[in-house]
């Protein structure tokens, strides 16, 4: 059984909301969503749709993620993998189209977060940071290059 540190009751029932999901959806699991949320916001210019200890919803750019708390995975089968997890979504990049570069880099570092690489146009058309948040996971924010 998952353990929930929220007390009261959620944004809306959680079956209204997984029938509200479609095609893919992202689900990042975070050691602290408070931390997390700061990265999400003040880096990547998301907006909080909801958020509780155990919890969050983000939207930016026409995308929307979650983020759950390792703690709520308790009794889970992913459980095993968070205690030996060492850098989380290796392999994987998270793309934020629509999200200048530039800015997220620079608060990035302001925040101290990791910047794996600065901000650069590309040959296919985009302009990207990598950047590194304090759970692993890294991030593509990128806008298309003006011809």
């Amino acid at each position: 059984m998952n353990m929930k540190l929220r007390t009261g009751d959620p944004w809306m029932p959680a079956a209204d909301y997984s029938r509200s999901l479609k095609a893919l959806t992202i689900n990042l699991l975070v050691r602290d969503v408070g931390k997390a949320l700061v990265f999400q916001r003040e880096v990547l210019g998301a907006t909080v749709v909801y958020s509780d200890p155990d919890f969050a919803v983000l939207r930016a750019n026409g995308a929307e993620w979650m983020l759950h708390a390792d703690h709520t995975y308790q009794g889970h089968a992913m459980e095993g993998s968070l205690a030996g997890a060492g850098q989380r979504g290796a392999g994987a990049e998270l793309r934020l189209h629509g999200r200048d570069p530039d800015e997220a880099e620079a608060a990035a570092r302001r925040l101290g977060f990791g910047v794996l690489a600065p901000a650069t146009d590309t040959p296919h058309g985009l302009r990207e940071v990598y950047l590194l948040d304090d759970d692993g996971y890294t991030w593509v924010p990128d806008t298309l290059v003006k011809p």
